[in-house]
């Protein structure tokens, strides 16, 4: 029989000459009302330090456990790994992709390397609806994204695959929202935000085209890109959780989602300082399609709109 222990980041706390005290996985410290169950009855099985067959189970004691794990606070089976069941895909430059591999490894996520060619590939196959919010794509610069290098994979999340991006301009390293779904913020929107949220605009197209002096660094470090590598598998995470929350709910099965207490990981746009290891975050949404504009009218003719005043 399966037998549930203390769910990852809670503990028992026992105060000398009081009742004992739940520490939950964030922090809160919660007093037990344990009834006719001894505290050290409870922390013996909750931790494990009771046989099976030691002696039969209280109905006060099981009711005490089920109430644990209706708060979370106990499991009957050691949790999955995060990223478990999720396929990463990782390109780009070798000083930031491969931290970033290797934190995503470390997670449970099925890490390949893969290539442009290849992401493009992703964005004109035929979808597989068994790999639906179980595929990621995160790539990496070491240096301002080149003019439509991102412009395919900006497509991913219309396909269901997550798309998470990061690049250097200067001493500043950016993470970019995660996309998964249509409608997400992409590298596209990021950068006409960005544009339209500077008085230099015509500066930054400019810097971005390549209209600007030989790169100086400063590069990552071994400190920043392992910063770096932690904030993108956090947003992965996130992706993961809330895909995993989805798929809960589909089934009818509920599920409480851990709440960020910053920004949401698909409307969080972070500059990252190499020179000082700190960062900032900024939302960011979609910017909406707009109709085109008319096409101008041939010379001679006027708009109904140009008429609509004229005497006859």
């Amino acid at each position: 029989m399966t037998r549930s222990r203390l769910a990852p980041g809670a503990g028992i706390v026992t105060v000398p000459g009081a009742a004992p005290v739940l520490r939950t996985s964030e922090g809160e410290f919660l007093r037990i009302d344990t009834g006719g169950v001894t505290g050290e009855a409870l922390v013996r099985r909750l931790v494990g330090e009771e046989a099976p067959d030691e002696h039969p189970q209280s109905a006060e004691l099981a009711r005490l456990v089920e109430a644990f794990e209706t708060g979370g606070h106990a499991v009957s089976a050691p949790p999955r790994a995060p990223l478990a069941g999720r396929t990463v895909h990782v390109l780009g430059d070798p000083l930031l992709a491969g931290p970033v591999a290797r934190c995503a490894g470390a997670e449970g996520a099925e890490v390949q390397p893969i290539t442009p060619d290849k992401v493009a590939e992703l964005v004109r196959a035929t979808p597989d609806h068994r790999t639906e919010g179980r595929l990621a794509v995160v790539w990496c610069l070491d240096s301002p994204v080149p003019e439509g290098l991102w412009d395919a994979a900006d497509r991913l999340p219309g396909r269901r695959i997550a798309w998470l991006r990061c690049h250097r301009e200067g001493s500043h390293v950016w993470t970019e929202p995660l996309a998964a779904a249509a409608g997400d913020v992409t590298s596209r929107h990021v950068r006409l935000r960005r544009l339209a949220a500077t008085p230099a605009h015509r500066e930054l197209a400019a810097y971005w085209a390549g209209h600007r002096t030989p790169d100086t660094g400063p590069h990552p470090t071994a400190a920043s890109a392992a910063l770096i590598a932690a904030l993108l598998t956090a947003d992965l995470i996130a992706w993961a959780e809330a895909e995993a929350e989805a798929e809960a709910e589909a089934e009818g099965v509920g599920g409480v989602g851990r709440q960020s207490a910053g920004l949401p990981a698909r409307r969080r746009l972070r500059r990252i300082d190499l020179r000082d290891l700190t960062f900032t975050e900024h939302p960011v949404l979609p910017v909406p399609d707009v109709a085109p504009l008319p096409a101008p009218a041939p010379a001679g003719t006027r708009s109904r709109s140009d008429t609509a005043g004229a005497r006859p």
